[in-house]
């Protein structure tokens, strides 16, 4: 009889996106996961079928979590657009290292482009849950006096994302934390009534 399997599957699975996250899925071999996973290659194989499919699983949860930790973060700060501030500034507030291993999601995205549809998919329903999330952020702050009355909400979901990956691609490319801070002023200034630019600025 086969033996059973004596690995935690959360816990391994954990192990691979750490070398997904830092090696990149072409980079990766199936051995490089499996020695790391410290787990044998017939139980690779019955547990996870391949390195795309292992892949797979590992970037939506990664994805899955990064747009949880979002939506947690509007539901605790104390307004719509503090949420935004916090969210924002967290790039120029990571530590060199957080900073140089950038984000799997956009690594992910860049790598592949739209050459693999199953990838291309899981980066394209992320980023629409991520503006859907701004919008219905940008809606409260207008509600709240906390964003311009003439602002469109939807478009300025699509900046502000585009905003968020840019700022992630920043940070893989070795920006500084001012570089990054000043992005993320600048694209809360863009949302701001007018006369509330100037406390955007100075609040950080």
């Amino acid at each position: 009889m086969p033996r059973p399997k004596e690995f935690d599957r959360e816990v391994v699975l954990a192990t691979a996106r750490e070398v997904f996250w830092r090696q990149g899925y072409k980079a990766t071999s199936t051995e490089d996961l499996r020695l790391a996973m410290r787990i044998g290659r017939q139980s690779f194989y019955d547990t996870f079928g391949s390195k795309k499919q292992l892949y797979l699983e590992v970037l939506r949860r990664y994805n899955a979590d990064g747009l949880q930790a979002f939506a947690s973060e509007l539901q605790t700060t104390a307004s719509p657009l503090a949420a935004l501030r916090s969210i924002l500034l967290s790039f120029s507030r990571q530590n060199p290292h957080q900073r140089a291993l950038g984000c799997m999601g956009v690594a992910a995205m860049c790598e592949f482009g739209v050459g693999d549809p199953e990838i291309a998919g899981i980066g394209k329903a992320s980023v629409s849950r991520l503006e859907a999330l701004l919008e219905r952020l940008l809606r409260d702050a207008k509600a709240r006096g906390e964003a311009r009355a003439s602002l469109r909400e939807r478009a300025a979901a699509r900046h502000l994302s585009a905003t968020v990956l840019g700022l992630k691609v920043m940070s893989k490319a070795g920006a500084t934390a001012e570089a990054l801070r000043d992005v993320a002023v600048a694209a809360l200034e863009s949302i701001a009534p007018y006369d509330s630019r100037h406390a955007a600025r100075t609040r950080q």
